[in-house]
C-alpha cells in the first residue's frame, strides 16, 4: 500500500499551540467555534482552574467577547458540548476538561498522527 506522507515541523508561541490543540479537538468531534470562543477557550486553559465570574469578567475586559454575559453563554455552550467543567455552588469554578489533555504549561510538543485511506477493489 503506497501512502503519501506529510511531515511538518513548526514552533509556535504558547498562546498558538494551545489554540491548536483546541481547534483540532473542535474539528475532530464537528464543534463549531468561532475566533472569539477559540480565545475563550485559551484563556480558560491558561488559568487553568477559576471562577466563574471573574473569567466572565476578565474575558469581557480583554475585549474576546463585549460582554460578562456573551462569555457565560460561550462557558455554557462549551459546558454541555463536554469541553468545560463547573464545580461547586455559589461561586462555581470553570475549567476546561481533562479530557481534553489540552498542554498550556512548560514546553510542548504535539505529535498527532492522522491516517485516511481509501477502500480497496476486491
Amino acid at each position: 500500500m503506497i501512502v503519501n506522507q506529510v511531515s511538518k515541523k513548526v514552533k509556535m508561541d504558547k498562546g498558538d499551540i494551545v489554540k491548536y490543540q483546541l481547534l483540532t479537538h473542535c474539528y475532530l468531534e464537528k464543534i463549531n467555534v468561532s475566533n472569539a470562543d477559540l480565545d475563550c477557550l485559551t484563556m480558560l486553559a491558561f488559568n487553568e482552574e477559576v471562577e466563574l465570574t471573574e473569567f466572565c469578567n476578565n474575558a469581557s475586559d480583554e475585549g474576546i467577547f463585549k460582554t460578562p454575559q456573551s462569555v457565560r453563554n460561550a462557558v455554557i455552550k462549551f459546558e454541555r458540548k463536554g469541553m468545560i467543567e463547573k464545580n461547586g455552588k455559589g461561586r462555581k469554578m470553570i475549567k476546561l476538561a481533562p479530557a481534553l489533555n489540552v498542554q498550556a504549561k512548560g514546553n510542548v510538543f504535539l505529535d498527532y498522527k492522522f491516517v485516511s485511506i481509501e477502500p480497496q477493489e476486491v
